[in-house]
């Protein structure tokens, strides 16, 4: 039995919020003398992060005209959980809803009532009844759709999902499963002062994206799971951490991550590939979470690859930033974009990385059922 993905579909809020910009708003947050304003500001420009998406029109906005954060010299009452979580809820159903018929337009045989699973994931925000359900609804799915949700697992959560409806679509060739990232990061901001804090302030944005996996291929261009291996590396585990404070989810993403993921990333691989019929050296695609631009370049100088080579998840930082889970969805639907019926049965390598410290890796291959006309 064998499962595909055939369609992936994203959304982003309206809101695009150039990096530079962003950094006005942090430094005045963090009410930042001149040197740690020039400090900031490096860090933001060497982020590899051209824009941003929110939900929250703040961070392109001056003290005094803020309608989320208080219009205060500190910004306090800082925001609450509850008034983070009632922004998500409000943003997260429209986004997902976005990301799935954006998903089903490029897959012109699949309706949204032949659906038979959805899967949900997210981080960023919960609430019950939840997001499937009101996907449910507002998408007027069969109610009877098997229902899953897949929370708070950080960036590699949506390689979780793959695998989940990897088993069902294996297990009923005809299930037609949809699973949807949404994660709305931007409305975490904490004031924090410490270094990794400024970090991940520097790196996360909001978006949503969908995926259609079936147990059989689409028209024209799918790509077949193949493999998949995941690991930890506990020395990790308060490196990249996601806890819930007070005001909010409050990230902690070391500048240590790069390190471990260097030095795991060739085992992860190995392990990935046994028994398979090819190598590294012979893998030309690949999509990799961009968690940071440091991330990227550490997994190149290990795997001996080249930055072309990491293309499309250096577009995707550039124009978007992590959005967590959603990011390496992002990438994948940039590489199926790409593809060529000259790329048929070439394989693709894909990685994401999150709280543990947890190292997944996907092996994939590009599936032409006839060639492009």
């Amino acid at each position: 039995m064998k499962s595909y993905i055939c369609g992936i579909g994203t959304a982003n809020p309206p809101h695009k919020i150039p990096q530079m910009q962003v950094v006005d708003f942090m430094a005045a947050a963090h009410q930042l003398d001149e040197q740690g304003s020039r400090k900031l500001k490096a860090l933001y420009r060497v982020s590899g992060i051209s824009q941003r998406y929110s939900v929250l029109e703040d961070f392109t906005r001056q003290n005094g005209d803020y309608t989320f954060f208080p219009n205060t010299h500190d910004l306090e009452p800082f925001p609450t959980v509850q008034q983070r979580m009632e922004v998500y809820r409000k943003h997260a159903l429209d986004l997902s809803e976005q990301a799935v018929r954006n998903c089903l337009d490029q897959v012109s045989d699949t309706t949204l009532q032949s659906l038979t699973h959805l899967i949900t994931v997210s981080c960023t925000g919960m609430y019950a009844p939840g997001l499937d359900i009101e996907l449910v609804e507002r998408l007027e799915l069969n109610s009877c759709v098997q229902r899953t949700a897949v929370n708070f697992m950080g960036c590699y959560a949506a390689f979780n999902a793959i695998k989940l409806a990897d088993a069902i679509c294996k297990a009923d060739p005809s299930a037609r499963v949809m699973l949807v990232c949404t994660e709305i990061c931007t409305i975490h901001f904490q004031k924090n002062q410490e270094q990794d804090h400024l970090v991940s302030n520097a790196l996360f944005g909001d978006g949503a994206a969908a995926v259609l996996m079936q147990g059989q291929p689409c028209r024209e261009v799918s790509l077949e799971l193949q493999s998949f291996h995941c690991d930890l590396a506990p020395a990790g585990k308060r490196e990249m951490a996601w806890h819930i404070g007070d005001t909010g989810f409050e990230m902690t993403l070391s500048s240590y991550v790069p390190d471990l993921i260097k030095n795991g990333i060739k085992q992860l691989t190995e392990r990935l590939l046994q028994g398979l019929r090819t190598t590294v050296s012979e893998i030309k695609l690949f999509a990799i979470h961009p968690g940071g631009r440091r991330i990227l370049e550490v997994i190149e100088q290990e795997l001996g690859m080249t930055r072309n080579d990491n293309r499309f998840a250096y577009r995707v930082l550039h124009e978007f930033g992590n959005m967590s889970s959603a990011t390496v969805l992002f990438v994948l639907k940039e590489l199926m974009a790409s593809l060529t019926t000259q790329e048929k049965d070439e394989p693709v390598l894909s990685f994401a990385f999150g709280p543990g410290l947890t190292l997944e890796s996907m092996l994939l291959k590009v599936h032409y059922a006839e060639a492009k006309v």
